[in-house]
């Protein structure tokens, strides 16, 4: 033992003296001892930690259950009675394997706790499990083939004209549309939303915004995140399990989702002679916007005048002449983060353009700022606010933008638009 070892030693002694002997609190007795508030709280946690060895000793073995078997030993906390004597013990222990029967189907199990007597018996357990990430794998690739072999792929469409004006291309970004989202106007001041409205809005507002549109060779169908409300049959975030305001079964919300999307995409045909579609992650979606990505690639496979983005890169960018545009949902990056992210991720053709912008939502609201060489552009909702939006006050705007951009010169013109009802 060290001459520091010593001397902690004997002050741990001192100080479990005084504790015993005197009715001083933890701080009082520290305080005589010239030790701080924190010091003195850590030597009573020694001195506690000292009693239960000493008690231990006299108690050969110690209480030592049986332990399941495929599971070993992590950890034992040992409570003593009034006479300082072995009362309860807390097993935490690690599985070697997965126990069987016990664990719900898609589980595998993360830990143990055990509570036994005096006498060694079990009292209780607490199986500890969570998701096996395998088993959801599985289902999602399970899903992802289902598509392939039942989406039907669209016979290509009939150009309605042939003059364009090809140095243009014009976007059109749907962000935070949150299909499958309750607002009752009771709660959220007058603004409604449920499948049937969304699907009325998004539908009437983005084709509307299309055959207001400038003849641009290139249409733009940017879906920017959190298309959907919810990303499972539970309606609750998919990271923090917050409990969200829905409307009808998640199939419906499904089958809505795609109608409109379908939809805003066929008649952009109608306008451009090409259309590229991107369908972004964000925080509500992250898995939905996985089978957007692929059912809608699957579904304009033959037809050579639509291109769907299967790239799952959360900050996506598209080239167009001497002009570059970026995608990014906005909630794994905050927006100052955004340019040099972008430039690092696509140098190449960040060194090829001369204009340069970053299109984004999350916060439903809208926000531009520039910075050395590119534009970051926050796009508001045009859907209803839910009820948790409308209790903390973030009632912005809600409108859309078509944006036109020309190869040589970047952003030219845009219009907005309110949501068609």
């Amino acid at each position: 033992m060290t001459t520091q070892e010593r001397a902690r030693d004997e002050r741990l002694s001192a100080y479990a003296t005084l504790r015993e002997t005197t009715e001083l609190t933890v701080e009082q007795a520290g305080a005589q001892l010239g030790l701080s508030k924190r010091s003195a709280w850590v030597y009573e946690k020694s001195m506690k930690a000292r009693i239960v060895q000493d008690a231990l000793k006299g108690q050969a073995p110690p209480i030592r259950p049986a332990i399941p078997e495929g599971f070993e030993v992590r950890s034992i906390a040992t409570g003593l009675d009034k006479t300082g004597h072995v009362e309860k013990q807390w097993l935490q222990v690690s599985p070697e394997a997965t126990p069987g029967e016990t664990v719900p189907d898609g589980h595998i199990v993360k830990g143990l706790s055990t509570l036994v007597d005096e006498t060694g018996n079990v009292r209780a357990q607490w199986i500890k499990t969570r998701v096996d990430d395998t088993r959801l794998m599985q289902a999602a690739e399970a899903a992802l083939a289902a598509i392939n072999e039942q989406v039907q792929p669209l016979p290509p469409l009939p150009v309605r004209f042939n003059e364009w004006h090809d140095d243009l291309a014009t976007l059109y970004t749907m962000t935070d549309v949150h299909v499958g989202m309750l607002a009752w106007p009771a709660e959220t001041h007058g603004a409604a939303w449920d499948l049937s409205i969304a699907e009325r809005v998004l539908t009437g507002t983005f084709c509307h915004m299309i055959d207001a549109a400038p003849d641009s060779k290139i249409g733009l169908v940017n879906n920017l995140g959190d298309f959907l409300h919810f990303d499972s049959l539970l309606a609750v975030t998919p990271s923090s399990g917050h409990v969200l305001d829905s409307d009808s079964r998640y199939q419906m919300v499904v089958r809505t989702a795609v109608r409109i999307l379908k939809t805003v995409i066929l008649h952009a045909l109608t306008k451009h002679d090409e259309v590229k579609v991107w369908m972004n992650e964000g925080n509500h979606d992250m898995a939905g916007s996985v089978w957007l990505r692929i059912m809608f690639a699957e579904l304009f496979r033959d037809n050579p005048r639509v291109t769907v983005c299967t790239n799952p890169n959360p900050y996506q960018a598209f080239r167009h002449g001497a002009t570059m545009i970026g995608f990014h949902h906005g909630h794994l990056a905050k927006k100052e983060k955004l340019p040099l992210i972008f430039a690092t991720q696509y140098s190449e053709m960040w060194g090829q353009t001369k204009h340069r912008y970053v299109h984004t939502g999350h916060y439903h609201e809208w926000h531009a700022k520039e910075h050395p060489g590119i534009i970051i552009e926050q796009h508001p909702t045009i859907a209803s606010p839910d009820a948790y939006a409308a209790r903390n006050g973030f009632m912005s705007k809600r409108q859309a933008s078509a944006i036109t951009y020309s190869a040589k010169h970047g952003e030219i013109g845009r219009q907005t638009f309110l949501p068609v009802e």
